[in-house]
C-alpha cells in the first residue's frame, strides 16, 4: 500500500499537506512519497516549508508562456517516470488542477490505483470554471476511490454512475489544514508578533476587506470591473480599507496595478497591494478581516470556520453548500452589484451577523484520518472506525441568479 501523493499548485499543497503529515505520523502505514510537479513554483515552496514537507520528486514542469496542453503533456511524462521508479500501490491527487487530471491519467496508463481527494464538486458547465470543471470530471473517470467533502459531492458522483462502494464522505482536508494553522497562530507567540509587525500597515480602526482573485474566466474586463468596484466602495465607506495579495499571473496583475495601483489620492492610502503570502499569513489576514471578496474555492471552505462572510466574484460555483448554508454569496463580476453587495454587509449589521454565524458544511478537522482509514480498508486492512462526515444539511446546485 505504498502511496505516492502528487500535487502542483498552492491550493493542492495546502489541502494535501495535512494528509501527508497524517500518513507520516501513522506507524502502521507504509511509506508515503511526495511528488511536486512544479505547476506553481514559489507559492508551493512556501506551503511545503510551513508544513515541513520535502518532496521526493520535483518535476519542475513549467516553462515561460506554456500552454495548458503542454503543461498537461509534461506532467503526464514526468509522473509516468516517477511511477515507474517509485512503484506505488496508490496515487493520490486533489481537486481540479491540470496536475490532478494529468497525474491520474499517467497512473491509469501504468495500472496504478488513484484516490481523488475533494471529489464530486460540479458546476455542470464545462467552461466555468475553466479548465477546472473538466479536470475534476475527467479525474473522476480515472479514480478508483473518491473522497467527497460533502454529501452533495457524493450525490454528484453517484449521479455519474460511480459505484457507491467507492465513494466516501470525509469532509474537506482544507479544514484540517486550517485548524492546524489556527492552533499554531494561537500557541506561537513569536509567529503572531511577527505577523502583527509585518501587517502593521493595517489600521485597526478600519474594517478590512480582504480580496483575492485569479480565475481565468475573469481575465480582462471582469477583473477591471472588480477593481473599479473596490475604488467605488472605498469612496463610499471611509472607515474601510482593502488588502489584496495579488496573484502572480500577468492577467491579474496588469488590471490590478493599473486601476488599484493608480487609484485616486482620496482612497489610495487605504489600498494595500502586496505579493502573495504564505498560508499562515493568509489565515492571519482572514482572522483580521471584516469580510472577504474572492473567486477562490478554498476560501469559500475556510472562511466559515472563522466566521467571515464571503462574497464570491463568480457566476456559479462548484461549492453550492456554502451558498445554501449562508456563509457565502455569489455576486458575479458586475461593478455595480459588487458595490451593492459589499455595502449591504457593511451597513446591515443583522445581515452581517447571519452570514458570520452560519453553519460550516465543509468539515470537522478529521478528513485526513478518514482518508487514511478508507485507504487501509480498500487495501485489505481493518474496517474504518471513524464515521463519515455529516454536514447536517442537504444542498442543491446554486447559480448566481438564484442567490
Amino acid at each position: 500500500m505504498k502511496v505516492l501523493v502528487v500535487f502542483g499548485t498552492r491550493p493542492e499543497a495546502i489541502k494535501l499537506a495535512p494528509l501527508i503529515k497524517t500518513f507520516q505520523a501513522d506507524q502502521e502505514h507504509p511509506r508515503v512519497e511526495v511528488c511536486a510537479t512544479g505547476q506553481h513554483r514559489f507559492m508551493v515552496d512556501q506551503v511545503l516549508h510551513l508544513f515541513c514537507i520535502k518532496p521526493d520528486y520535483d518535476l519542475d514542469v513549467m516553462q515561460p508562456g506554456q500552454a495548458l496542453a503542454e503543461t498537461a503533456a509534461r506532467i503526464i511524462i514526468g509522473v509516468t517516470k516517477v511511477i515507474r521508479e517509485a512503484r506505488p500501490g496508490w496515487l493520490i491527487v486533489q481537486g481540479d488542477t491540470t496536475t490532478a487530471f494529468a497525474a491520474s491519467l499517467a497512473a491509469f496508463y501504468e495500472g496504478v490505483r488513484v484516490g481523488h481527494i475533494e471529489a464530486g464538486l460540479r458546476t455542470w458547465d464545462k467552461l466555468h470554471p475553466f479548465p477546472e470543471e473538466m479536470n475534476r470530471r475527467l479525474s473522476a473517470c480515472l479514480a478508483d476511490l473518491h473522497f467527497a467533502p460533502t454529501r452533495q459531492a457524493r450525490a454528484n458522483l453517484l449521479r455519474e454512475n460511480i459505484p457507491e462502494s467507492r465513494v466516501y464522505v470525509t469532509g474537506n482536508t482544507i479544514v484540517d489544514a486550517l485548524f492546524l494553522t489556527i492552533e499554531r497562530l494561537g500557541s506561537d507567540e513569536r509567529l503572531r508578533t511577527d505577523l502583527d509587525q509585518r501587517f502593521s500597515l493595517l489600521d485597526p480602526k478600519r474594517r478590512l476587506i480582504l480580496v483575492t482573485g485569479h480565475r481565468r474566466e475573469s481575465f480582462g474586463e471582469p477583473f477591471r470591473n472588480m477593481c473599479r468596484a473596490f475604488v467605488d466602495i472605498l469612496k463610499i465607506a471611509p472607515d474601510t480599507e482593502i488588502l489584496y495579495p495579488v496573484h502572480l499571473n500577468p492577467n491579474v496583475r496588469e488590471p490590478v496595478e493599473a486601476i488599484l495601483g493608480q487609484a485616486p489620492a482620496e482612497v489610495a492610502d487605504r489600498i494595500h497591494l502586496i505579493e502573495p503570502v504564505d498560508y499562515h499569513s493568509f489565515v492571519y489576514l482572514m482572522q483580521r478581516s471584516h469580510l472577504i471578496v474572492t473567486d477562490s474555492g478554498g476560501v469559500q471552505e475556510e472562511a466559515p470556520s472563522i466566521g467571515r462572510p464571503v462574497l464570491v466574484t463568480r457566476d456559479n460555483t462548484e461549492r453550492p453548500e456554502a451558498v445554501e448554508a449562508g456563509t457565502a454569496r455569489l455576486i458575479g463580476t458586475d461593478r455595480q452589484r459588487i458595490v451593492e453587495e459589499v455595502m449591504s454587509l457593511l451597513s446591515d449589521g443583522a445581515q452581517y451577523e447571519i452570514m458570520r454565524r452560519a453553519h460550516n458544511p465543509y468539515g470537522d478537522g478529521q478528513a485526513c484520518k478518514r482518508v487514511l482509514q478508507y485507504l487501509r480498508e480498500m487495501s485489505g486492512g481493518d474496517k474504518a472506525t471513524l464515521p463519515e462526515f455529516c454536514s447536517e444539511l442537504s444542498f442543491a446546485p446554486v447559480s448566481a441568479t438564484s442567490s
